[in-house]
């Protein structure tokens, strides 16, 4: 391999496994994955102590609550949620929440 520069063959660990998850056909479901998991972190303790459950499919978040009360005080911050989650995965990861 002469005249080869192995610097060049350097990739960033996270452009790797994009590409593997990619090739393979789940980085949909990884990405969809990352966003369940970070429910916690984006919409703080408070209210993940109350979440019963929390998935997403097509893009859309599915939440459910111990409570109807949180239920319905979580519908008044609904769009400044899905704001923070588009901010953070960007637009269109997220395209709607649904309580349940």
């Amino acid at each position: 391999m002469k005249g080869r520069d192995k610097k060049s063959d350097i990739v960033p660990i996270g452009d790797a496994i994009r590409c593997l998850l990619n090739s393979y056909h789940l980085e949909s479901k990884f990405d969809e994955a990352q966003i369940v998991a970070s429910w916690d972190r984006l919409v703080g303790l408070p209210i993940a102590r109350r979440t019963r459950k929390v998935y997403i499919k097509n893009k859309i978040l599915y939440v459910e609550f111990k409570t109807a009360s949180m239920k319905n005080d979580f519908l008044l911050h609904k769009a400044h949620v899905l704001d923070v989650f588009n901010a953070e995965f960007g637009k269109g990861m997220v395209t709607d929440i649904v309580v349940r």
